[in-house]
C-alpha cells in the first residue's frame, strides 16, 4: 500500500520548509509510522542551473516533482510535500502564460489526503533564485485558491507562527495518519 500524501503549498516564503519539517518529526514521533518529506525539487533545479527555469523547462519540473513524491510514497507510510506539481503550475501560468500544467498539477491532489495552504502571514524572506519578492505572494496565494476551488478540493489554511502553525496542521492532519495506521 502506497503512503498517504499530504500536499503543502503556498506562496513563495510561506514556511512551507519548515512546516513539512517541523510536521515530519512531530508525526513520526506520534504516530510510528515512516514519514518522509519530499523537498521541492525546483530549488535544487535553479542551484544547479545557477538560474530559474524558461517556460519550456517547466513540465520536466513539475514531472520530477511529482515523480519523487511518488517514489518516496512506495515506501513511506506518510509522504509530506514540500510543495507540488500544483505550485509549477501556478508560475508558470503567472509567468508564461501556459496553463497546460494545471490540469495534472490538480490531479495530482486529488490522490492527496490532505492538502495544506500556508497563509501569506509570515514575514518574506529573500531565499534563493527561485524568489521573486513579496509583491508576488498575495497574487499567487490567489491563483492557488482559485484552482483548488475551481477544481472542487479541499484544502485548509494553515496560519500562525512557530509551534501554532504546526499544531494547526496537526490537527488536520492526525485524522488521516490515524486512519492510515489502523489500515496497517
Amino acid at each position: 500500500m502506497a503512503g498517504i500524501l499530504i500536499a503543502i503549498v503556498g506562496a513563495e516564503s510561506t514556511g512551507k520548509t519548515d512546516l513539512a519539517q517541523s510536521l515530519n518529526r512531530e508525526l513520526t514521533k506520534a504516530t510510528g509510522l515512516r514519514c518522509t518529506v519530499v523537498p521541492e525539487f525546483l530549488r535544487d533545479w535553479c542551484k544547479a542551473a545557477g538560474r530559474t527555469p524558461q517556460a519550456h523547462e517547466q513540465a520536466d519540473i513539475a514531472r520530477t516533482q511529482t515523480e519523487q513524491i511518488d517514489a518516496a510514497a512506495l515506501c513511506h507510510d506518510l509522504v509530506l510535500c514540500d510543495t507540488t506539481a500544483l505550485m509549477t503550475a501556478v508560475y508558470s501560468h503567472m509567468l508564461f502564460q501556459d496553463d497546460s500544467l494545471l490540469a495534472p498539477g490538480l490531479a495530482f491532489h486529488r490522490r492527496c489526503a490532505v492538502t495544506l495552504l500556508t497563509a501569506i502571514d509570515l514575514p518574506w524572506i529573500p531565499d534563493g533564485l527561485q524568489r521573486d519578492g513579496p509583491h508576488v505572494r498575495g497574487p499567487v496565494d490567489a491563483s492557488i485558491r482559485t484552482a483548488l476551488a475551481g477544481a472542487d478540493l479541499t484544502w485548509h489554511l494553515i496560519a500562525g507562527l512557530g509551534q501554532s502553525r504546526v499544531n494547526a496542521a496537526l490537527q488536520v492532519i492526525q485524522p488521516a495518519s490515524e486512519l492510515h495506521r489502523r489500515s496497517n
